[in-house]
């Protein structure tokens, strides 16, 4: 069965698009996605779709991403829906073609794992930087109303022991010249392209900061240390911890994310940054290994990373982020870190 007819994703899905937002913003409207078959992505189509259906929202949506046959087996249920259309093609490049005015354009595409920023620095770096100005060249040229761009909290950089928290203005540690600071390095560039386009083009933006985000919509690639764990989880395996696990993060459920990025969108101050992120989902690395080693019957074992993953590995071993700014706007999750690890596992089991 496919991770969108699970009865908990459904679930997921009606608690986000329920969620207590201007919907009325969206409302005839038009939005483009890009990274629309990753993780977030997927996830948040799924809800404007559902609003669509349920809600007679009529919000075109406009999904963007490389491979479409991919798109065709994702969003089979609605690939053939006047509100629905998929773009394939490469952010790297610029959009050409002729469109209507586009109210809305959410940027999500990005390398956003370990493997990947070891393998492929060159286009990790450039899908940040490149890829993000192309959306915004285009945003302008297409009058929308708004930009976001969705940030990571590895912008933050290492934290310097000064702060349990980091808010949105903390400025962490980053050795720039090592091959590991491309993604953080290039997602601080666009943050400041972004910031550059509002003061010099006039574009309306905002900046979803986003933790460590996990879920059913997760990729097969995805080599982040959560998502092996959960996959480990799932095929009734042990967990596999390459390190002490000391290592402090916050985590965001996929549902719990978008809802956060929704809220941004539509409430969020112009121009502004908000990390979206709850305490209820800080854990220790070793922790989250452990509550996922107790779901499968299993047991957490130690395992030396091979080169290529070392590489690819986050040096940080504290970030937790502040999320009172975006709490200010209403936004609540609605998971916290076990029940969301569960739902992720219970899903994927199904599938």
């Amino acid at each position: 069965m496919k991770v969108y007819w699970n009865a908990l994703y459904q679930d997921d899905i009606r608690k986000v698009a329920e969620y207590d937002l201007p919907w009325e913003k969206m409302k005839d409207s038009s939005i483009l996605i890009s990274g629309a078959t990753g993780l977030i992505g997927s996830f948040f189509v799924d809800v404007l779709m559902y609003r669509n259906k349920w809600f007679d929202m009529n919000c075109k949506v406009y999904a963007m991403g490389r491979n479409e046959q991919k798109a065709k087996n994702r969003f089979a249920y609605c690939f053939e829906n006047p509100l629905f259309s998929f773009f394939s093609h490469d952010i790297n490049l610029p959009i050409t073609g002729q469109w209507d005015n586009i109210d809305y354009v959410v940027h999500l595409a990005s390398n956003t794992h370990p493997k990947a920023y070891s393998t492929d620095p060159i286009g990790t770096i450039t899908t940040n930087i490149i890829g993000v100005k192309n959306m915004l060249d285009f945003s302008v040229k297409y009058y929308a109303k708004r930009f976001a761009f969705a940030s990571s909290n590895e912008i933050y950089g290492e934290n310097r022991g000064d702060q349990e928290f980091f808010d949105e203005n903390y400025c962490g540690y980053i050795d720039c010249n090592t091959m590991r600071a491309g993604y953080p390095e290039s997602k601080r560039c666009g943050e400041a392209l972004c910031q550059a386009y509002q003061h010099q083009k006039g574009l309306d933006i905002v900046i979803p900061r986003l933790t460590r985000s996990y879920g059913p919509t997760m990729l097969e690639s995805d080599t982040k240390a959560i998502s092996q764990f959960i996959k480990k989880a799932v095929q009734g395996e042990d967990i596999v911890l390459k390190s002490e696990g000391n290592q402090y993060y916050s985590y965001t459920y996929v549902a719990d994310a978008v809802s956060g990025l929704l809220i941004v969108l539509l409430k969020g101050k112009s121009g502004e940054a908000y990390n979206i992120a709850d305490i209820s989902s800080d854990i220790r690395l070793k922790d989250l290994a452990g509550i996922l080693a107790n779901i499968s019957g299993k047991e957490v074992v130690f395992e030396l990373p091979d080169v290529v993953e070392k590489a690819g590995y986050s040096k940080a071993t504290k970030a937790r982020l502040d999320g009172s700014k975006i709490k200010e706007l209403g936004w609540q999750p609605l998971y916290d870190i076990k029940t969301g690890l569960e739902r992720t596992v219970d899903i994927l089991k199904r599938l």
